[in-house]
C-alpha cells in the first residue's frame, strides 16, 4: 500500500528485540518515529541506531517514542545490539521490530517492487498521537540519516499544530516563524503580541509564540 501524508497508519503486531509489540498499544498517545533498516549488521545503520540511542532524551522531551525495524530476527537483533553498544558507545534503549515476514514493510510501503527488497527498506515515518502520518523520508543505502533534522521537523509539527504559523527555510526552535496567510495582518498583530513584521502582504514574520 502507499501511505500518504495525513493517512492513518495501519496497526500491526510484530516481534521485536523487546518482545511482541502491538503498535497502537505501544504508541499510546505519543508521537512516534518509525525508522527502518535493510538488515542487521549493516555499517551505516549501525551508526544510525547508535545516534538515535544518544538522542533518546531529546525525543523523550518532545513526547516521541522511537522504534526501529529490520527484516532479520529478534535473535539476530540482540546480537547486533551488542555490536552497536561496543562500536557506538551507547546501549540501544528502544525496540527494534523483527520484520522477518516483511509484514510491516509491506503495510507501510517500504519495499520497492522493482528493486532489491533489502536495499530499499530505509524509510523514516513520523506519526502523530492520532496515528496520522505526518512525515516520510526514504534514503538511499549509502547515505546516513540526519536525526537532528527529524527532531527539527517534529519541533515544527508540534508548534504549527498549536499556532496559526508555519516555519520558514532552515528554521530551528527559537527562530521567527511565518504568520498564516489566512490571518489578516491586523488580526495577526492582536493574536501575536510579540510583534508582526510585514515583509510582503503574504509574508509576515513573528517571534516564535511559545517561547
Amino acid at each position: 500500500m502507499t501511505l500518504q501524508l495525513g493517512d492513518q497508519v495501519p496497526n500491526f503486531t510484530q516481534q521485536s528485540s523487546e518482545g511482541e509489540i502491538n503498535f497502537y498499544d505501544w504508541a499510546g498517545d505519543s508521537w512516534v518515529v518509525l525508522f527502518s533498516h535493510p538488515a542487521d549488521y549493516t555499517p551505516v545503520c549501525t551508526t544510525e541506531l547508535g545516534s538515535v540511542a544518544k538522542l533518546k532524551g531529546e525525543f523523550d522531551k518532545r513526547g516521541v517514542k522511537v522504534i526501529a525495524l529490520s527484516v532479520d530476527s529478534a535473535e539476530s537483533h540482540n546480537g547486533w545490539i551488542g555490536d552497536i553498544t561496543e562500536t557506538q558507545g551507547v546501549a540501544v534503549n528502544y525496540p527494534i521490530l523483527a520484520d522477518e515476514d516483511k509484514k510491516v514493510s509491506d503495510l507501510y510501503g517500504m519495499i520497492h517492487p522493482n528493486a532489491n527488497a533489502k536495499l530499499t527498506v530505509r524509510s523514516v515515518f513520523v506519526i502523530d498521537p492520532a496515528k496520522k502520518l505526518r512525515l516520510t523520508i526514504t534514503y538511499p543505502p549509502s547515505t546516513g540519516r540526519n536525526f537532528a533534522e527529524i527532531l527539527r521537523v517534529i519541533d515544527s509539527l508540534q508548534l504549527t499544530d498549536n499556532y496559526s504559523v508555519a516555519t520558514p527555510v532552515d528554521w530551528k526552535d527559537g527562530d521567527d516563524v511565518v504568520v498564516s496567510p489566512a490571518i489578516p495582518t491586523e488580526e495577526a498583530r492582536q493574536r501575536f503580541p510579540k510583534g508582526v513584521t510585514e515583509i510582503k502582504p503574504y509574508l509576515r514574520m513573528t517571534p516564535q509564540p511559545n517561547k
